[in-house]
């Protein structure tokens, strides 16, 4: 049975393009979590008037791929030790957040956050918390980097 995982780590375009690379992600989409406001924009959450988080939630096979996996490409795809992931606007929307959809998944969040902060002998700020309402990025902003044939590296 497929389950969900939701992560913010920076810009989504970035992250959507990356999970869903992975073998064992049935789909991708990006939206907004965190935040106070009914159906943000991404206008709303650029103009920082939401609390929002740009996210990308993920729908996976387990039996494919491990949660555990998961927050491995998590950690690799941006800087968890940084506020706010683009170096060059510093934007809040941007932050490193595991919204966590189970006790089991919370578990293994933290557990993941504690080696990652042993390996790199640094705080990490990402953010653990459980998932709250998922609002759906527009449609431009799905798939958003694959439509425009622009690959990040």
């Amino acid at each position: 049975m497929n389950q969900l995982a939701t992560f913010a780590a920076g810009c989504f375009w970035t992250a959507e393009e990356k999970f869903s690379s992975l073998d064992g992600i049935q789909e991708t989409i990006v939206g907004y979590m965190g935040g106070t406001v009914r159906e943000p924009t991404y206008q709303d959450v650029c103009n920082h008037t939401t609390g929002h988080a740009e996210v990308v939630q993920i729908t996976y096979d387990p039996e494919k791929i491990s949660y555990e996996q998961l927050l491995s490409t998590f950690w690799e795809i941006h800087n968890p030790i940084s506020n706010n992931q683009l170096e060059q606007d510093k934007s809040p929307q941007h932050r490193s957040i595991i919204f966590f959809h189970s006790d089991n998944q919370k578990i293994e969040a933290e557990q993941s956050k504690r080696l990652m902060e042993e390996s790199r002998a640094s705080s990490i700020i990402s953010k653990i918390i459980p998932v709250t309402t998922f609002w759906n990025a527009e449609e431009e902003h799905q798939q958003y980097l694959a439509k425009h044939s622009i690959k990040n590296e």
